[in-house]
């Protein structure tokens, strides 16, 4: 690892791990671990539930690297790698290592153990400051549940958690069986 705060650029030509995954938090290396296999599971249905109900236009991708675009190009960068993203089919035609912020439309984080204050509260305030419209929090705790997050005024305006069945109309129209989730 370099010995100073890095950039999206270079965090970009490190490549991969080993094992888990790794976001740039100001410019550190953050090591995450893998999430389990009950997690990774109920990504997938997710992201299998949701195909099905995108629009033309749209396309789904399963944990890429997210430039958050919160530093110049020279400052200490911030990428995540959300579980889940939704973003015009245009921007997957640029063929780079991390997708953008700026053409993302959802975001979706799968609480994982050990993640939940991050999910609910750095990536919360992470994602709001990118300025991506939409931030769904899926936890899988007991009974799965979704906290639907929308841009408005300061941040993310967050509607009430929904356990069962979840139906919205934004950013697209979607009906989702939360317990299919977990079989």
């Amino acid at each position: 690892m370099p010995g100073h705060l890095l950039t999206i650029e270079e965090y970009a030509a490190l490549g991969g791990t080993d094992v888990g995954f790794t976001e740039l938090m100001e410019g550190r290396v953050v090591t995450c671990p893998w999430s389990g296999r009950r997690h990774d599971l109920a990504v997938c249905l997710l992201a299998a539930a949701l195909e099905r109900q995108l629009p033309t236009g749209l396309a789904f991708v399963v944990a890429n690297d997210l430039d958050l675009g919160l530093s110049p190009d020279d400052g200490p960068g911030f990428a995540r790698r959300p579980d889940l993203l939704i973003l015009g089919r245009a921007a997957l035609d640029r063929g780079e290592r991390l997708l953008r912020a700026a053409d993302v439309l959802l975001v979706v984080e799968v609480v994982a153990p050990g993640s939940k204050r991050t999910d609910c509260r750095v990536k919360h305030a992470e994602y709001a400051d990118a300025g991506i419209p939409h931030y769904w929090i899926v936890d899988l705790a007991e009974r799965v549940s979704v906290i639907a997050c929308r841009l408005g005024g300061s941040g993310y305006v967050d509607a009430p958690a929904v356990t069962g069945t979840f139906v919205t109309e934004l950013p697209f129209p979607a009906r989702l069986d939360l317990d299919a989730l977990i079989p």
